[in-house]
């Protein structure tokens, strides 16, 4: 209805087209002004007129087609034009778009790939709530995407690579036994990966140590190579653990090391196009005319750096996948790494380099502290949802201890609170971690969403009919509490893409609480099994929609909904 508006009104004003009035076209931020408002000043200077006198002149036109373009009427206040849709119409036109297209998203990913680059958690150190952003941020994204209709490629960049693991064989060698790490794990990597650290900072030569077994590492050194493969065996335990309590997997999960004996092509590539310059022993890329530092392609030594490997990994990516896009969701520090590597794939020539993408996110602090595996200020990931599913648990035995699938049901709770905690602010934001926000069982949260869910499902299982869209009669879905909740439905296809257009899950994450404050007041206002047949069938039939796209939405976010709580 919007877009036949805009046609309309650019064939009046011919200056202007369809897509500028699509653009400057405005949702009211009051109901009682319209269901659209078209402010005129951006026309005053293309028409030369007052753009009090153009929103009057272009009311008059609206009035006079308001039959053929759907709209009740059309009113000027000041320089805006408001305009008030028939609301029988717009409910029918809404109903009918969310049945065919399923539920309002159109596919216009449809036949474009995207790569994803997300969780990517270091070996041998613990997943923590750093990664837990990542992992959640990036896999929401996965989601909208798909929903879109894009090819995505889930990918997920272990950090296997680097001078940290000559760091872990000396600590192992020094502190540590194989008895100790068969016997916890992960915990006792990360407990002799802080004593390096400690340790280090009064002793230089247990740096020269770390690097010398690094570079034997790159040597194809036997016995590097093997406890570098036990560390790594070892941490995937720990993370696939808690893949499996988010519902989280993956395409790939080729790291760092997967494209250590690709660097050397990319050296040779890079020496072939007189990009190399030597520093300090170094190879690297200048960019000092960009205004950033050199990108480092190798070390002194010779060594690889995650500069170039991740240079080999975005070459190795578009040719195996051929994405239209590459996306990156890392912190926000690492702002500086990407823009060297995607400014190196520019020089290089590649005109494709718009394609690359960073999706930073802020930091997670405790207290005010961020957090750091090398000092041990860390918490685990794993921690955070067993004792949210354990606090939902608790919740259920006091206020349902009926329910017939009590673990399942606070799976889902309490993972879904945490996920949208996380969500729910935009990414860029710092996180400050606490308990009692991320565990919050009341107000704008997982559960209270999820209890709507729940809600809506137990209506539709009392009525126990099926209700189909030609059944219906429009006219009785016209009252204001209604009419609301059908609009915020019809906006669930812009909430999405605008997510992806931004990168931004938080857009879908607020988009559900609108959702789940309109279907409550509709829930409490409007009487729905209790209703005269015209309006029960209709009511129900929107309390499904409501249900499903509220599931959907959900979904996109990486929770699940419980049909009963």
């Amino acid at each position: 209805m919007k877009k036949k508006i805009c046609k309309y009104l650019s064939e009046l004003i011919v200056s202007i087209s369809e897509g500028e009035l699509m653009e400057i076209m405005e949702i009211p931020p009051e109901e009682k002004m319209g269901d659209l408002a078209l402010p005129c000043f951006v026309m005053a200077k293309k028409l030369h007129k007052n753009p009090v006198q153009i929103a009057t002149e272009l009311v008059e036109k609206l009035n006079e087609q308001k039959n053929e373009l759907g709209i009740e009427k059309a009113e000027n206040v000041g320089a805006y034009c408001n305009i008030y849709f028939k609301r029988d119409l717009f409910v029918k036109k809404c109903f009918e778009t969310l049945q065919k297209n399923k539920y309002g998203v159109s596919q216009i990913g449809a036949g474009k790939t995207i790569c994803m680059d997300y969780s990517s958690p270091n070996i041998a150190k613990n997943f923590h709530v750093g990664h837990l952003r990542t992992t959640i941020i990036g896999n929401s994204l996965y989601k909208i995407y798909q929903k879109l209709g894009y090819d995505v490629v889930r990918i997920n960049h272990l950090g296997d690579w680097g001078t940290q693991f000559g760091k872990l064989i000396v600590a192992y060698k020094l502190w540590s036994s194989e008895a100790q790490i068969k016997e916890t794990g992960i915990e006792e990597l990360m407990r002799i990966y802080v004593k390096f650290e400690n340790e280090s900072k009064k002793d230089d030569a247990l740096i020269v140590k770390a690097r010398e077994w690094f570079v034997k590492m790159e040597q194809n050194d036997e016995e590097a190579l093997k406890l570098w493969n036990w560390f790594k065996e070892i941490s995937m335990i720990e993370f696939e653990r808690v893949y499996k309590l988010l519902g989280v997997s993956f395409d790939s999960y080729l790291g760092e090391s997967f494209y250590r004996d690709k660097v050397p092509a990319l050296v040779e590539k890079l020496k072939g196009m007189e990009l190399l310059v030597e520093s300090q022993g170094a190879q690297v890329i200048d960019l000092e005319k960009y205004n950033m530092p050199p990108c480092l392609i190798t070390k002194s030594d010779g060594g690889s750096i995650y500069h170039s490997r991740d240079i080999a990994a975005i070459l190795y990516r578009k040719e195996k996948y051929d994405f239209e896009k590459c996306l990156y969701v890392t912190g926000l520090e690492q702002a500086l790494h990407f823009k060297q590597i995607f400014k190196a794939i520019e020089v290089m020539g590649y005109d494709w380099y718009e394609g690359l993408v960073h999706v930073p996110y802020g930091l997670v602090s405790l207290a005010g502290e961020k957090l750091s595996t090398r000092n041990g200020t860390v918490i685990y990931a794993e921690d955070i949802l067993k004792e949210a599913i354990e606090r939902a648990y608790n919740a259920i035995i006091e206020k349902n201890p009926t329910l017939s699938d009590k673990e399942e049901t606070a799976k889902k709770v309490g993972v879904g609170a945490v996920i949208f905690h996380d969500l729910f602010n935009q990414r860029i934001k710092n996180v400050d971690f606490s308990w009692k926000d991320v565990l919050n069982f009341d107000g704008i949260t997982g559960p209270y969403v999820q209890y709507t869910y729940a809600r809506a499902k137990s209506v539709l299982r009392k009525a126990g009919e099926t209700v189909v869209v030609d059944d219906i009669d429009y006219t009785v879905l016209a009252d204001d509490v209604t009419y609301s909740l059908v609009k915020v439905l019809a906006g669930y296809e812009d909430a999405v893409v605008n997510a992806a257009e931004k990168n931004e899950p938080s857009i879908v994450a607020r988009y559900v609480i609108s959702l789940t404050t309109v279907f409550n007041k509709f829930y409490h206002d409007c009487s729905i099994l209790q209703a005269e047949e015209k309006k029960k069938k209709a009511r129900l039939l929107l309390t499904d929609f409501g249900s499903k796209i509220l599931c959907e939405a959900c979904g996109l976010l990486g929770m699940e909904c419980p049909e009963e709580m």
